[in-house]
C-alpha cells in the first residue's frame, strides 16, 4: 500500500488524492499499471506531472482495459499531451473495439503531430471577429463571447482552450475599448415563456445521444464478442441501416397514460428519423391474456397518431424461440431446476443443486417438458447467469397448462419476459431497445442471452416512467376498483387509461403535447393532472366548437315579446376566429339561465343578475331586467319574468350570461380526482390502502342539464366548449333520445369565480 501511494504521488498526485484514489480498488490497479507502462518508455523518474496528470485522466475514464498499454505508451510518447487529444483517444477506441488498431488512423483521429501556432489562432480569432464586427459594435460586452470562442474552436480543434480565449479577449478589447459605465450596468431581464420543444425535435438525431444503426459497440457497457463486428455487418446488410423500434406490451390489461410516453418514445423515435416501429404484443402468459386487450391496445396506438410497420407476437416465434433454447442448454448456459416456485422468490435464492447436471440431462428434462410429461410448477428451465440486481439464474421456461389464445395446446410451456425480451428484439432487428428505467437492472441479461447465443445484439436504452398523482395505473389496482363498483369500467373516465381518458374527451395531440412538456428524460418523472390538463386546454381552445348549455336551469319569460315571437341568433362556433364558421340557435320569449346567475339578494361584488342588476345575453344582443321573482310553495325560485331591451340603447351590463332557448335535455357528468390523496398507494399517506381513499364526489351526475340545439347531431366523442362552463365530450351512453356529456375539464377561469 506504502508503495502504491509512493507511486502515485510520484507523478504528481498529492497524498490526500492518491490516498482517496487507493480507496477505488479498480481505479487504484487500472492506474498502477498505465504507470508502470509509461515507465517502461520513460524509465522510473521520467513521468512528470503533465503525462501523470493524463494518465490519471485516462484510467479513470477507460472502460476497455485491454486499450491501457496502447494508450498509456501514446500519453508517455507525447503523442496525446492534452485533454482534448485523450477524449478524441478514447472515443476512437470506443468506436474501435476489434484488433488490431491502426495506429495511422488513431494518429489522424487524435490529432498527433498538428502544432497550432499563434499566428494561426491569431489570424483565426480575428476572421470570427471580423464575420461578427456589425453586432459586436451595437451590442458591445452583451454580445454573447461563447459564440466567438465556438466559433474559433471549431476552426481550431487542437488548439488550447485558454489560448484562444485569450486571443478573444484581447482583439475584443482592442475593438471595443474598456468597458463604460453603460457596459457595466445590470442588464434588463425580460421574461420570456419557453415553449417546449416538440417530441419530433427532441427525437431527431442526435438530440438524445443514442447510437447509429451497426455502431452498436459504440455504447457504454455494450459487451462486444469476437463475433460482433460480424454480426453488425449482417444486421446492416438486412436494415439498410434504418432505425427500427418497438412497442412491446403484455396483452393482459389496457393502456395507461405511463403507456403514452412509451408509445410516443418508441413510435416516435423512429418517426422522427425515417424508421420503423413495430407493436409487438408480448403473449407468452396465457392465464391473463384476452382478444379485447389485444384490440384496445392497437386502436389506442392508432388513436394517439401511429402506424405499426407491422403487428408482432412473441408467439410468433415460439418455435424459435424453443430451439434457442435447446441450442442454450447445448453450450452449457441452461439446466433444468426442479426448485419450486416459493423457492425461487425473492433475492436470497439457495443455489440450485440441479445446476450442475449434465447437459444430456437436461435436453431429454427440457424435451419432457414440452410433451407435458411433468406437472405445473414441477420444472422450469434456468439460465445460467446473475442479474444486475443480483437475481441468479432467472427462469427461461416454465409450465403451464392453459390453452393460448393463438396457438392453443400446441404448447404447454411457455418462455418468460427475461428470456423473449431480447431474443425477439434480435429476430424482427430492432436497433434500439427503448424500455422504462426499471428495467436497467435486466440490460446485463439482455446482452448476456444474446451474446451465449451468439445473435445480434440491439442496444437496450433506458428512460424514465412517467407517473400522475391522485390515481392508480396498476392492472390488479384497476380490477379492484372495478370488481368493487367505484368505476364501471377500465374506460370509466376517472381513471388515467388511455380508453378512459379519450372517454372523458382528451384529444391525442394533448396527450402526445404533455409527453412532450415532460420530455424525454431518463429521470421518473412524477406531475400533477392539472399539468395534463392545460395541455387538453390548449388544443380544445382550438378546435371544440363553442355551444351553450345550462346544467341548472332556471325559466326566464321575457314579457315584453309576444308569446310566439322567435328569430334565429347567430354564434360563432369559435369566438376568437369568426371565420372558421358560426352556427344558429332559436331565441323565444322563454329561455333558460343557470340558476347560480341569478341571486335574489345582491352581494358586493356579484355582476350578474339581480332585481336591482341588469344582465346582459350573450350573443343574442339583449340586456334583460327583472319584473318579478316566481315562487314554489317551498319558497323556491322556480321562475323569473323579465323585461328585454337591445343591448345597443341600454346602459352596457356588468356581466353578460349564457342561455338557451328551445332546448335539447341532456346528462352531464362532472367528473373530480377519484382519489382524496396524492399517492393513494403510499401506506403514509394513506394507511388503509388505496380503496379506503375513494373521493365521494369524484362523479356527479346532472340529469335534467339543457343545451342549445348546435349539437344534435353530435357524434360520440365529439367535443364542445359550453359556454362559460367548461369542455365537454358526448358519451357512448348516448342514445338518439337523450345526449350524454362528459364534462372534460372546466375552463381555465376558477370555477367559484362570482
Amino acid at each position: 500500500m506504502a508503495d502504491t501511494l509512493e507511486l502515485f504521488t510520484s507523478i504528481g498526485l498529492s497524498e490526500q488524492k492518491a490516498k482517496e484514489t487507493l480507496k477505488n480498488g479498480a481505479l487504484s490497479s487500472t492506474l498502477r499499471d498505465a504507470i508502470v507502462q509509461a515507465q517502461n518508455v520513460l524509465g522510473t523518474s521520467g513521468v512528470d506531472k503533465t503525462i501523470g496528470t493524463l494518465l490519471y485522466s485516462m484510467a479513470s475514464r477507460l472502460k476497455d482495459t485491454k486499450r491501457l498499454e496502447f494508450l498509456s505508451i501514446n500519453i508517455a510518447q507525447r503523442k496525446i499531451s492534452s485533454e482534448l487529444q485523450l477524449a478524441a483517444a478514447l472515443e476512437f477506441l470506443k468506436s474501435h473495439p476489434q484488433d488490431p488498431i491502426s495506429q495511422s488512423e488513431f494518429d489522424e483521429a487524435c490529432g498527433v503531430g498538428i502544432v497550432i501556432t499563434p499566428e494561426q489562432i491569431e489570424d483565426t480569432v480575428e476572421s470570427v471577429i471580423k464575420k461578427h464586427k456589425e453586432q459586436l459594435l451595437k451590442e458591445r460586452y452583451r454580445f454573447n463571447m461563447g459564440l466567438l470562442m465556438g466559433e474559433a474552436r471549431s476552426a481550431l480543434k487542437w488548439a488550447d482552450g485558454k489560448v484562444i480565449k485569450n486571443e478573444v479577449d484581447m482583439q475584443v478589447l482592442h475593438l471595443l475599448g474598456p468597458k463604460t459605465e453603460a457596459d457595466l450596468e445590470k442588464k434588463r431581464q425580460v421574461w420570456s415563456f419557453l415553449w417546449t420543444k416538440s417530441l419530433m425535435e427532441q427525437l431527431r438525431g442526435e438530440a438524445l445521444k443514442f447510437h447509429k444503426p451497426g455502431e452498436n459497440f459504440t455504447t457504454e457497457g455494450y459487451v462486444v464478442t469476437p463475433n460482433t463486428m460480424n454480426l453488425l455487418k449482417k444486421h446492416l446488410e438486412f436494415t439498410g441501416g434504418q432505425i427500427r423500434t418497438r412497442f412491446p406490451p403484455e396483452p393482459n390489461g389496457i393502456l395507461h397514460i405511463g403507456h403514452a410516453k412509451a408509445i410516443n418514445f418508441n413510435f416516435g423515435y423512429a418517426k422522427a428519423n425515417n424508421g420503423i416501429c413495430f407493436l409487438r404484443y408480448d403473449d407468452t402468459n396465457p392465464e391473463k391474456e384476452e382478444e379485447k386487450y389485444f384490440t384496445a391496445i392497437k386502436d389506442m396506438v392508432e388513436w394517439l397518431g401511429y402506424t405499426p410497420y407491422d403487428v408482432t407476437h412473441a408467439s410468433d416465434h415460439f418455435q424459435k424461440l424453443y430451439d434457442l433454447a435447446v441450442d442454450l442448454i447445448r453450450r452449457g448456459h441452461a439446466y433444468v431446476c426442479h426448485q419450486k416456485g416459493e423457492e425461487l422468490k425473492g433475492h436470497n435464492v439457495p443455489p440450485s443443486p440441479w445446476r450442475d447436471r449434465p447437459i444430456e440431462e437436461s435436453l431429454v428434462l427440457f424435451e419432457r417438458m414440452k410433451k407435458g410429461l411433468f406437472a405445473e410448477g414441477e420444472a422450469t428451465l434456468r439460465m445460467k447467469m446473475v442479474m444486475e440486481d443480483g437475481k441468479m439464474d432467472p427462469v427461461a421456461y416454465r409450465i403451464k397448462y392453459t390453452p393460448h389464445h393463438r396457438t392453443g395446446d400446441e404448447w404447454c410451456i411457455y418462455p418468460t419476459y427475461d428470456y423473449t425480451h431480447c431474443l425477439c428484439d434480435s429476430i424482427e432487428n430492432i436497433t434500439h431497445s427503448l424500455c422504462t428505467k426499471e428495467f436497467q437492472a435486466r440490460r446485463s441479461s439482455y446482452y448476456w442471452l444474446c451474446n451465449a447465443l451468439d445473435l445480434y445484439c440491439p442496444v437496450q436504452w433506458e428512460y424514465g416512467r412517467l407517473n400522475l398523482t391522485y390515481t392508480v395505473v396498476s392492472k390488479r389496482k384497476i380490477i379492484k376498483l372495478v370488481e368493487t363498483g367505484v368505476v364501471r369500467d377500465w374506460d370509466d373516465p376517472r381513471l388515467f387509461t388511455l380508453t378512459a381518458l379519450r372517454r372523458r374527451g382528451f384529444p391525442p395531440e394533448a396527450i402526445n403535447n404533455f409527453c412532450a412538456r415532460v420530455g424525454v428524460t431518463v429521470s421518473q418523472t412524477t406531475t400533477e393532472p392539472h399539468l395534463l390538463e392545460a395541455c387538453v386546454r390548449d388544443v380544445l381552445n382550438e378546435s371544440a366548437p363553442r355551444a351553450m348549455a345550462v346544467l341548472e336551469p332556471l325559466k326566464v319569460t321575457i314579457t315584453n315579446l309576444p308569446e310566439n315571437a322567435k328569430s334565429d341568433v347567430r354564434v360563432p362556433d369559435f369566438p376568437a376566429n369568426e371565420a372558421k364558421g358560426s352556427h344558429t340557435v332559436p331565441f323565444t320569449s322563454t329561455i333558460f339561465i343557470e340558476q347560480s346567475d341569478f341571486r335574489e339578494v345582491m352581494e358586493k361584488g356579484y355582476k350578474r343578475l339581480t332585481p336591482e342588476q341588469p344582465v346582459g345575453l350573450r350573443h343574442a344582443g339583449y340586456v334583460i331586467s327583472i319584473q318579478k321573482i316566481i315562487k314554489d310553495a317551498e319558497g323556491k325560485v322556480v321562475e323569473l319574468e323579465v323585461t328585454c331591451c337591445s343591448s345597443e340603447t341600454a346602459e352596457k351590463p356588468k356581466a353578460f350570461i349564457h342561455w338557451v332557448s328551445k332546448p335539447l335535455a341532456c346528462e352531464v357528468r362532472l367528473y373530480d380526482k377519484l382519489f382524496l390523496h396524492k399517492h393513494p398507494e403510499d401506506p403514509s399517506e394513506v394507511p388503509n390502502g388505496f380503496l379506503s381513499d375513494i373521493n365521494p364526489h369524484s362523479l356527479e351526475v346532472i340529469r335534467n342539464a339543457l343545451v342549445d340545439t348546435s349539437v344534435k347531431t353530435a357524434k360520440v366523442f365529439d367535443k364542445f366548449q359550453f359556454e362559460r362552463v367548461g369542455y365537454f365530450s358526448l358519451d357512448p351512453d348516448s342514445t338518439a333520445n337523450k345526449l350524454i356529456f362528459n364534462r372534460t375539464v372546466t375552463l381555465k377561469e376558477d370555477p367559484g369565480k362570482i
